[in-house]
């Protein structure tokens, strides 16, 4: 059974969809069947890729039934990576999009027809708590929350837990906090590095961080992944080969009864 991990921030501009495209390439790599799925009314992903904002069709086409489910999933070339962009939508109808996405067993039915071929379901949504976020999270097994390194990030942080705790208790309880991810991290500047360490008061902070780099501009500008690149292999794209190993080792630990034991033979090194 694919399990679905929602990637949510209470604060804009944390890198929330720079995570998600970068962690799904990651997951991808390292022999994961991902879906990536683009909730984001804006259509971060696409537009992390360099397409169009109506060039790809995708959820909310759809939803209004104007494309198959197999012609709103967008293989990628990179060998269990697929994606499910947002799809084109007129910007008026943003409201009845989000409005749409929250009905009742809507999101979970869509999925349910899209998500068969894959191990794991990423689902990047907007910024804050709203009714696509709390859609996703109805729908999820993890949710994994970016946090931006700032005053302000750190004061939104308890706001999206306690949307997370009530979401679990009153709507599903199979849903689990993967982790708090420091991103855009300065470790140059001391605020960022006092905020971190106040941050590791809530508990659940992942080991991994992401840094602020240049480099994750221009991976947008050619609309790529961090990994795909050309030249020397870069620390931030390794960054990413560790968060995703660290993640697979925390949902094992939050379910051990699927996790996959390893076996191998003893060997001799002389």
């Amino acid at each position: 059974m694919p399990r679905r991990l929602t990637i949510a921030s209470q604060k804009g501009g944390t890198g929330k969809t720079t995570v998600a495209l970068n962690l799904a390439v990651a997951l991808a790599e390292r022999g994961r069947r991902v879906l990536l799925a683009d909730l984001d009314p804006q259509g971060g992903i696409g537009l992390s890729l360099a397409r169009e904002d109506d060039e790809l069709a995708g959820l909310a086409d759809l939803m209004t039934g104007t494309v198959t489910p197999e012609e709103a999933i967008l293989k990628t070339r990179l060998p269990g990576l697929s994606l499910l962009p947002r799809g084109r939508l007129d910007p008026a109808e943003v409201c009845d999009y989000e409005q749409a996405l929250f009905g009742p067993g809507v999101l979970s039915g869509t999925l349910d027809r899209l998500e068969t071929d894959h191990d794991l379901v990423l689902l990047d949504t907007p910024s804050g708590v709203g009714l696509v976020t709390r859609a996703a999270l109805a729908v999820s097994d993890f949710v994994l929350v970016p946090f931006q390194t700032e005053s302000l990030s750190l004061r939104s942080v308890s706001q999206i837990l306690r949307v997370i705790e009530h979401v679990k208790t009153n709507e599903n309880p199979r849903l689990q906090l993967l982790g708090i991810l420091p991103a855009m991290v300065e470790k140059s500047k001391p605020a960022a590095l006092s905020v971190l360490g106040e941050i590791w008061g809530f508990g659940g902070v992942l080991e991994s961080a992401i840094p602020r780099a240049d480099i994750y501009a221009e991976a947008s500008r050619k609309g790529l992944p961090v990994s795909f690149l050309s030249g020397a292999v870069t620390p931030e794209s390794r960054r990413f080969e560790l968060l995703a190993a660290e993640l697979e080792l925390q949902m094992q630990r939050l379910l051990p009864q699927e996790a996959k034991v390893e076996e191998r033979p003893e060997r001799q090194l002389l």
